[in-house]
């Protein structure tokens, strides 16, 4: 833990309102600040970032991510999953069933007939150990029991969460269990480079960029058909960059249909597997603030934010429908049912370990 005396941050929150006890366990916010004078606000209940402070073109800051200013506001918040760690499982798994070993696990159904990023008290919603190294980084340790949520398997988990001078937010993922069993971690940040307000603008004139010729087509209830789909021609197709909003409503595309827009998983180009590289790109007009994401991971999710319906957030801001866009790098929905996918097996001995990076700039046309 820093020193309980209150400094002042460009974030405007205050470490009092996010300490708490949950359980026996001690929540807290954390701050990381690098030499361009921006900052990263992280709360160690469910890992959220709370607050992305960095400049548009005229150097005036904003905070560029959904969150709340209180911990009662985060652990109560109508978007249960807002800009925190998922796990153990990132994305949905059909019915909440899968089959390891020959035994046949049954999960909590928490989304439609499916179970989604880790059941009904996932990792968002836990107290994770958290030791902030320095200025720039944190790091959150979280142990998950034996059968926590139907998994099998004890897991323990570290996330550490890097601001480096670049602009870039690092969060880097290790993990072992002692049984054989699966796991897919990721970040469900929702940004907003606009800036988050009341009401917090929408996404669709961003223009974005994906890496990836192919992605998942999905189910009436958003599981993967197993398809493995081309992009061209479709409303999914990212190579060049385009505005988010452009073919989000496509009424003639079942898929836009089926995810209410975009809620899709892209399986990214990678020379080889494991590398870091580019996934994806989103530019914002009016204040020229960009993003940039790299991962290790083979996929990544694009969600257009379909489902807010303007609910209250940080400092007054509210958040209506597709006022934030999110790039979940992961291993791809439902694996375990899905042999050729990659495999999100984790077996005694073995290490989970995954990068992903949010860099954010400006463009100044």
């Amino acid at each position: 833990m820093s020193n309980t005396t209150e400094t002042v941050n460009i974030c405007g929150l205050k470490r009092k309102d996010f300490q708490t006890t949950v359980n026996g366990k001690q929540t807290d916010l954390y701050i990381l600040k690098n030499n361009q004078g921006n900052e990263v606000a992280i709360t160690n209940y469910g890992g959220a970032i709370v607050a992305i402070m960095v400049p548009d073109k005229n150097g005036k800051h904003a905070n560029v991510i959904q969150g709340h200013d209180n911990i009662q506001d985060v652990i109560n918040s109508p978007e249960p999953y807002l800009s925190t760690l998922i796990g153990r499982y990132g994305n949905r798994i059909c019915r909440g069933k899968f089959q390891l070993n020959g035994k046949q696990y049954e999960l909590a159904i928490n989304n439609g007939p499916n179970s989604l990023h880790g059941g009904k008290r996932g990792w968002n919603a836990k107290v994770w150990e958290a030791l902030q190294m320095n200025d720039r980084s944190v790091v959150l340790k979280y142990v998950s029991p034996y059968g926590e949520e139907g998994y099998t398997g004890e897991v323990r988990v570290t996330v550490v969460y890097t601001f480096t001078d670049e602009n870039e937010l690092v969060i880097e993922y290790m993990a072992t269990t002692n049984k054989k069993t699966i796991l897919n971690l990721t970040s469900h940040g929702f940004f907003s480079l606009q800036g988050i307000a009341n009401p917090t603008p929408d996404i669709l004139n961003q223009v974005c960029e994906i890496n990836a010729d192919y992605y998942l087509p999905i189910d009436e209830t958003s599981i993967p058909t197993g398809e493995i789909r081309f992009v061209e021609g479709t409303p999914f197709d990212f190579r060049k960059p385009k505005p988010v909003g452009q073919d989000i409503d496509d009424p003639n595309d079942e898929q836009i249909k089926n995810g209410a827009g975009y809620d899709h998983c892209y399986v990214l180009n990678k020379k080889e597997e494991g590398e870091l590289s580019f996934a994806a790109r989103i530019c914002e007009p009016v204040s020229g603030r960009t993003m940039e994401v790299y991962t290790t991971e083979p996929g990544v999710q694009l969600y257009s934010d379909n489902w807010a319906d303007g609910y209250a957030g940080q400092h007054g801001a509210t958040f209506p429908r597709r006022s934030g866009i999110c790039f979940e790098c992961q291993h791809f929905p439902d694996s375990p049912n899905h042999p050729y996918f990659p495999s999100v097996v984790l077996r005694p001995g073995e290490e989970y370990k995954q990068k992903t990076v949010y860099k954010f700039g400006v463009e100044l046309v």
